[in-house]
């Protein structure tokens, strides 16, 4: 009677176990529930990919649209293009990054290097930009961090999320009153994102703004 008491709760256990056991199918249906609901909860209109380049690659911030991008996953609204050019082919530049990073699964800021955000959340944290080398060849944009919250944080790896944009956005430095820096709103999933987000299955809300380093 014992020996079938022992074997019956080392049953029960694997049972709730298993029960308890996430496996990345879950994760991916709870990370797109987050995203649905960060959508709906923000008024977000997703545009498609068709309709964004008939309106000239932008999107209407009176309507607060977001493209969904079908090749990458992320969502991109572009709050502004920017001044200059943008990073030509066989070109290689460093951009000055400033960012606000939310987790929206916890709903929460995670990570900012923007001095605004900073004081009106009240960290006590110095706003040093983020430094990010850009490559571009035959179209295709690669990019590696060197300094900056992101590069300590996470590393010299940028998300590929944070590529998807610079084909859209001119990356110049103001010059002029008239003239502001590229700045866009991205939601990227977890396949798109840094290496804590790939691994949790996390999404993440980005606002970034990018502008040459000189």
């Amino acid at each position: 009677m014992k020996k079938f008491l022992i074997i019956l709760i080392a049953f029960t256990a694997v049972l709730i176990s298993c029960n308890n056991y996430e496996t990345y199918g879950d994760k991916k249906d709870k990370e797109r529930n987050a995203i649905s609901k960060f959508i709906a909860d923000s008024s977000i209109m997703v545009i498609s990919e068709s309709q964004f380049e008939q309106q000239g690659n932008t999107t209407n911030l009176a309507r607060n649209e977001f493209v969904k991008l079908s090749k990458s996953g992320v969502y991109l609204q572009i709050v502004r293009e920017g001044c200059g050019t943008m990073v030509e082919d066989g070109e290689n530049v460093n951009l000055v990054c400033r960012f606000e990073e939310f987790d929206i699964m916890n709903d929460t800021l995670s990570l900012c290097n923007n001095t605004n955000t900073l004081l009106y959340y009240g960290k006590g944290l110095a706003a040093i930009p983020d430094i990010m080398k850009v490559s571009r060849k035959s179209g295709a944009y690669t990019a590696s961090f060197t300094s900056g919250m992101m590069y300590n944080i996470y590393g010299a790896t940028v998300p590929a999320g944070w590529l998807v944009p610079l084909p859209y956005v001119k990356v110049g430095r103001p010059e002029a009153n008239d003239q502001e820096c590229a700045k866009v709103r991205i939601i990227v999933p977890h396949s798109q994102g840094h290496a804590s987000a790939s691994s949790n299955v996390r999404p993440f809300y980005y606002v970034i703004t990018f502008m040459r380093e000189s």
